[in-house]
């Protein structure tokens, strides 16, 4: 019986093709996939393609854009064998980072990739990225089982668990990088799956939790930050948790007028979560002294979550009713692989 995999096309480089008389590019219709990729004939799946809501640039994602995926994901889940997700690159990792919170107990392979060049245009990477997701979407093991039952970006011939995904560059093929957790996949003239590090089955059942509550304000620390500038984001009463990006460690200013705005934040009922500006490493509040303030006043560790981990997890925290000690002790916990806890 042939593996079943459903596309589903939310816009993004990888579906366009150069129109031959205009020159411009345009999206095509994923119903003629195997035309334009005839070489998926050889893998023998059965192909089906969806899409959501018209195709957009993902620069313009909202977190309803990340609901429908999920919804079109839990429609069909029980009819297909993995999912394929084309997306831009500019926010993939927010929504492979948000639907790996979303979709509970996910048993199925669910891999978002794009590219970089679009299909048609010499030396594009669009076909190896969508081919070979396609094959890892419907690959088992010796006894049937999905390889890689978890939310993942495949880009550039490896595989990462996409809430330790970011994207890295904006050019070159090798677009994301997962610096805090290894590679799922490798793919070269053979897929070697590093089986140790892939998720197990995320629980018995398949339940969609699409909750998304986006009270949550970020802000990037940086020498030199203006009181001024700050206040206003503190005092809104449209956030209910303020996500930091530290320095190193989860260091920060000393400022008396920033440590007493982030004191009466907490102290009025809200959260506080501090992420490392660094590509990789974590933090580890209170092994500096500049950050001692943080982790006394209640700052909460987001350890070594991405950016784009941490601020979905909170929304999807959020928009499920978590609050109060409940929510500080659930960012603090790994819940999808996307930290390590110490």
């Amino acid at each position: 019986m042939s593996r079943r995999v459903m596309l589903i096309y939310t816009g993004g480089t990888l579906g366009m093709v150069r129109d031959e008389q205009s020159g411009a590019l345009i999206s095509f219709a994923l119903d003629d996939v195997e035309q334009k990729l005839p070489e998926l004939k050889a893998l023998g799946y059965h192909l089906d393609a969806v899409t959501p809501f018209n195709p957009i640039d993902s620069s313009q994602t909202e977190p309803h854009h990340w609901q429908s995926i999920a919804q079109s994901i839990s429609e069909h889940y029980n009819n297909y064998d993995g999912f394929v997700v084309l997306h831009g690159t500019d926010t993939m990792a927010y929504t492979a980072s948000a639907l790996s919170y979303m979709l509970d107990g996910l048993a199925k392979p669910v891999i978002l990739t794009g590219s970089q060049l679009p299909l048609g245009i010499p030396r594009t990477d669009a076909r190896e990225n969508l081919t070979t997701a396609i094959e890892l979407a419907g690959a088992t093991d010796s006894n049937g089982h999905p390889r890689v039952p978890e939310v993942c970006i495949y880009f550039d011939y490896r595989l990462f668990r996409g809430n330790r995904a970011s994207k890295f560059d904006s050019d070159k093929f090798q677009a994301f990088q997962s610096p805090n957790y290894p590679a799922l996949v490798e793919v070269g003239t053979v897929i070697r799956f590093q089986d140790r590090y892939i998720r197990p089955v995320d629980g018995p059942l398949f339940k969609l939790r699409k909750g998304i509550d986006p009270g949550v304000a970020g802000i990037r620390l940086f020498p030199g930050m203006a009181k001024s500038v700050v206040t206003p984001l503190l005092e809104s009463a449209d956030n209910r948790v303020l996500l930091m990006e530290t320095f190193g460690m989860g260091n920060a200013p000393t400022h008396s007028w920033l440590l007493d705005a982030l004191r009466h934040y907490i102290n009025s009922g809200r959260t506080v979560v501090s992420v490392t500006q660094c590509r990789g490493g974590y933090v580890d509040m209170g092994r500096y002294h500049s950050s001692t303030a943080l982790r006394e006043m209640g700052v909460v560790s987001g350890r070594d979550m991405t950016f784009e981990a941490a601020i979905t997890k909170i929304m999807w925290l959020l928009g499920n009713d978590y609050t109060g000690f409940e929510l500080e002790k659930s960012i603090n916990k790994d819940l999808k692989g996307e930290l390590t806890e110490v």
